[in-house]
This record gives structure tokens, sequence and C-alpha cells, in this order.
């Protein structure tokens, strides 16, 4: 599973169908279609500032995770960020990995 965490902000749209179904209304919608892809919600919370939902989710792989954020932004009523997240470990074993690179100009 790969967790990720999806940073959405509202059209004015996306704003009047929310004062219409509620926060709550908006979850569960969330949840359903996490549960469609195999994937399943850990948070979700409303906010003040850049972004209006703040979601973090586990789902299948990576390609899900991009087709959810591509469904979301062409249906026009938010936007989301998607950002992939990663455990400790798997840092600890990204620095355990030998990379051979070649900086610009050197």
């Amino acid at each position: 599973m790969a967790k990720i965490l999806c940073q959405a902000s509202y059209t004015v749209e996306g704003t009047k169908g929310l004062l219409k179904e509620g926060g709550s209304g908006r979850k569960a919608a969330v949840v359903n279609l996490l549960e469609g892809v195999g994937g399943r919600l850990e948070a979700f919370y409303y906010a003040f500032g850049d972004a209006d939902v703040y979601l973090i989710a586990d789902v299948p792989d990576h390609v899900t995770a991009a087709a959810i954020s591509l469904a979301v932004n062409a249906a026009g009523a938010a936007s989301c960020r998607t950002t992939v997240l990663l455990t400790a470990e798997e840092v600890d074993a990204a620095a355990k990995k030998t990379i051979k690179y070649r900086p610009p100009g050197k």
C-alpha cells in the first residue's frame, strides 16, 4: 500500500456542494471513493489556510493515487494536491541504495 497526503481546496461550486451536503457528507464520499479502489482513509480534517481539506489515506499503489488525483481535479469542484508519504524505514532503505549520479557541469 502507498500512503498519501491529499490537500484539497474547494472551488466556488465545490463550496456550494459542501454547504449542501455538510462536512460529514463529503467525508463519506471520500471514504466511498477510497474503498472503491481498495484504499482506506486514515485521517480527514477541514482547515483554514491554503487548503480546505487535509486527508491521509492508504491506496494500493502510486498509479491509483494518480488516478484519484486526476478524477478529483477533472471533476472541477476541488483541486487536489497529492503527496506520497514515506515511513522512516523506507527512507532508511533509500539511504542505503547506491546511486551513480553526476551533477551538471562535473
